[in-house]
């Protein structure tokens, strides 16, 4: 899994129509580097996130076929308990 940080989002007015429904993240990575992660939390710019990439990511979609390299799998909660 990788951890990152929600930078935005990527606007985009075409897409291929097998995308589901869920936003395009810019996501910059922690240890350097920035990726586009589809989002189907709906997590804000900002939110601290765990990713997954490949094959792990691609399967999400239980039986049709998405253009998916990196999904957002999770949102971290950055609030310590005590």
């Amino acid at each position: 899994m990788i951890r990152g940080r929600v930078k935005g989002k990527v606007w985009s007015s075409r897409h291929v129509d097998t995308l589901p429904k869920g936003a395009l993240l810019d996501v910059e990575v922690d240890g350097g580097g920035q990726l586009i992660a589809f989002d189907p939390l709906g997590c804000d710019t900002g939110e601290a996130v765990l990713i997954t990439q490949g094959s792990v990511a691609a399967a999400y979609f239980n039986g049709r076929t998405a253009p998916v390299d990196a999904l957002i799998i999770g949102s971290i909660d950055e609030t310590s308990k005590k």
